[in-house]
Order: structure tokens, then sequence, then C-alpha cells
């Protein structure tokens, strides 16, 4: 059995079959919609609001200016607020449901700070081939891998996130694990820095914590989409962000026992 982990999907589907041999088993740590791709300025807000405006706001937020770029998308709605949040909320489903369909069996999911909970969750529970692994354990080709969904509160305000309280408890409720898995990296400084962006994303200070204390062998996470650095060492764990999977189209290959 080989194990394949993937981050931010954000809606790249068809790229999976390639990436995840038949076989395999996929790990798939969230961010799976495309809402907006900031390098392309494709996705959902694109087939929504006019290229200018999409423009305005990939400016704004890239410049550190989130509310600025969120009062742009409500200017730009103004007088039809009902009618676009209708078609969002229908391309959101039908975005979810492509995915969905295309992930293989079997496939551990955890979600990311883009991501729609409640219809995620609903899509993992008619899915036979997906597993809802978030707060969870399970032993994967003889190690045991413990699943942490969810991203901090930002000033994006995005239905993915969750409190620091509930970061820790998930981790308090995993115990001992081989492979730690999450969303989002431990708050470190290399490790949270988009090199793209100019800036530092949010990592989670219990997720570094808790690395300190058990010392998984690896711990994998995405989020960070052009971090400054992609891995490096706690202890004797192995922290590594596993990449753009939109970008790369490449899962990363985790092979049980396989030493550093």
């Amino acid at each position: 059995m080989t194990v394949y982990i993937v981050s931010d999907l954000h809606g790249a589907s068809d790229k999976l079959k390639k990436a995840v041999p038949e076989g395999g088993v996929l790990i798939l740590l969230g961010d799976l919609i495309n809402f907006l791709d900031y390098q392309s300025l494709s996705g959902i807000l694109s087939e929504v609001f006019s290229p200018e405006s999409v423009a305005e706001v990939v400016r704004l937020r890239t410049q550190g200016h989130p509310l600025a770029a969120r009062k742009v998308m409500r200017a730009r709605s103004a007088g039809r607020e009902e009618e676009v949040s209708t078609e969002i909320g229908r391309r959101v489903g039908a975005q979810y449901e492509e995915v969905f369909a295309a992930l293989p069996d079997p496939t551990y999911l955890i979600l990311g700070n883009v991501d729609s909970p409640e219809l995620a969750h609903e899509l993992a529970r008619v899915t036979p081939a997906v597993t809802d692994a978030d707060s969870r354990t399970f032993v994967l080709d003889g190690e045991r891998f413990g699943f942490a969904g969810g991203a901090l509160p930002s000033p994006l305000n995005v239905p993915g996130e969750i409190t620091v309280a509930e970061m820790r408890s998930k981790l308090e409720r995993l115990g001992q694990v081989d492979v730690l898995c999450s969303h989002i990296p431990p708050a470190l400084p290399e490790l949270c820095f988009d090199t793209r962006a100019g800036r530092g994303e949010r990592g989670s200070k219990d997720l570094l914590e808790y690395i300190r204390d058990v010392q998984p062998r690896r711990a994998y996470f995405g989020h960070v989409h052009q971090p400054l650095v992609s891995s490096l060492s706690v202890g004797r764990t192995l922290c590594v962000n596993v990449g753009h999977f939109r970008s790369t189209g490449r899962a990363w290959p985790h092979r049980s026992g396989e030493a550093g």
C-alpha cells in the first residue's frame, strides 16, 4: 500500500487519477474547490463577477487588504445580492459534486479554510469512497495517522476557519500518532511565509506544541502555496508542506517506516 498526500486541490480533480495510481490511498488535506486562483484569476468568483472586479480583489488581498477586497465584492453585488448568492452557491455545490465524484477509494479527508464544511461533510457521508477523518486516527500501512482539519481565524473570515480552542481540542483527541495531517502548518515562520504574497499565513501554535511533545515521524500540511521552506525538522519530526496541488498536479508519496 502506498499513501499519497494532496493538499489545496482547488478544483483540480481531473489531475487526481494520474497523481494517485490505482490501489493507492489518498489523504486529502483540504481546500477542495477553486473559489479564486490568484495566478490564473480563474474560479467561481471569476464566473460570477467581471474580470476587472476579480483583478481588483486579487490586488487588494495580495497587498494585505482583505476587508477592502470584500467591499469591492459588496459594491459589485449591490442590488442583486440574492441573485449573486444563489449563483455562487450553485457553482460551489456543482464543483463539490465534481470533486467528490473523482476521489479514489479510499480517500481520507479533512477540510481547509476555503471549504464549506456543511456541504463537504454531507457529501462525505454519502460517498462510500470517502472517510471524514477530522479529529480521528487510522492505522494505514502499519502507522497511526492523526488528522486535524480547518484553519485559524483570519481577516477573510471564511467558512473553513475554526477557533484556537477547537484546534486544540482536535489535537487532544489524537493521542500518540506516527503521522500528523493538518491543513495549516505549525506556527514556524519559515513554514508559514508565502513568497508570492510576501507575508506569513497563520500557523498553529498548538500544532507546533503537539509536534514537539509527541514527535510524530512526519507532519504533513498545505495551505501556504509558495512557502519559503517546504520542509524542516522539529526534533525527530519532519514537517512537510506537500504542495499546491492545483499548480503542481503532484501527490506526495508517503512511505511507511522511511527514515528521516
